[in-house]
């Protein structure tokens, strides 16, 4: 189930305290808080995915050894405008002209 963060709202409309709650995401979000009753809103956060989709696990992922395993080619472009082959099948090198 995930984490929602909530404010309560105070009386001229700023956020107070935040607070986490775990809840179904098929459950409405609170309108009070859950202790005090105070009116509560519910505060966007970007979610936080870990494991293989966080930003460590796609870098291994899209490592130059991993994607010419997988069958992929990738190219690079260098300073004289050229693409060099750094991983996969294909020719070493492909230019603007070929």
């Amino acid at each position: 189930m995930p984490t929602y963060l909530y404010a309560v709202v105070a009386p001229d409309g700023s956020l107070g305290e935040h607070f986490e709650v775990v809840q179904r995401m098929s459950e409405a979000p609170l309108e009070t808080h859950p202790e005090s009753g105070l009116p509560v809103r519910r505060v966007p956060v970007l979610p936080n995915i870990g494991g293989p989709y966080s930003e460590g696990g796609e870098k291994r992922k899209l490592s130059d050894a991993n994607l010419g395993r997988l069958g992929f080619t990738k190219y690079q472009k260098t300073s004289t405008g050229e693409y060099e082959k750094r991983a996969g099948d294909g020719p070493s090198t492909i230019s603007a002209g070929s």
